[in-house]
């Protein structure tokens, strides 16, 4: 495990499944999700987009009281299919819209982390990076898509999957934890440079 200096934590998200990813990181933490409309720019790559996405989440709970000489972070997943984002279903038909576009596919599932800390000199600065893992679907059919839906998994979920769910990725290339929604591995790589600064 990496303890970050002994300085507190706050996650800027909800999600249970980045809560429970964060934990195998840091000691201990705050949840304070970000509630800020997002700002989407659509001529960003998907890279960019959750780097963005990441970077306003983190700032805006930065900002708060609270927040006062604590390192926040802040983290966006998405999925991309060609040139085509897919953010979370707004109802079952789009979900399944999503899932059958994914199938038999190989897509790409971008997460942007944000570290917001504050310095020994009470500045507070940031780091800012993504992570890409390829993922392959098994061939669905419409009753299997159906099914899944049916558990109501997707509904909350980049790409309208979980990959944990099981039965739908036949293979990953890459950080199956940034499939999850948050990369172990770089926000590792990201605390251990701005321990070292």
């Amino acid at each position: 495990m990496l303890f970050f200096g002994g300085m507190d934590w706050i996650l800027a998200s909800a999600s249970p499944r980045r809560k429970e990813l964060l934990a195998e990181i840091v000691q201990a933490f705050e949840i304070i999700p970000a509630t800020g409309e997002e700002i989407v720019d659509g001529n960003l790559t998907p890279a960019e987009l959750v780097k963005s996405l990441a970077r306003q989440k983190a700032n805006e709970v930065a900002q708060r009281q609270e927040a006062v000489g604590k390192a926040v972070l802040g983290a966006d997943t998405v999925v991309a299919l060609g040139n085509e984002v897919l953010g979370k279903p707004k109802d079952k038909d789009e979900a399944f819209r999503m899932l059958s576009a994914l199938s038999g596919k190989t897509h790409e599932v971008y997460t942007g982390v944000c570290i917001s800390y504050p310095t020994a000199d009470g500045v507070r600065k940031e780091m800012v990076a993504a992570a890409c893992t390829k993922v392959r679907f098994f061939t669905l059919t419409s009753a299997q898509i159906r099914a899944y839906i049916a558990t109501g998994s997707p509904m909350d979920k980049a790409g309208a999957y979980g990959i944990q769910d099981g039965g739908l990725v036949e293979e990953i290339d890459g950080s199956f934890s940034n499939v999850v929604g948050l990369p172990v591995e770089l926000c590792k790589q990201m605390i251990r440079e701005i321990e070292n600064r």
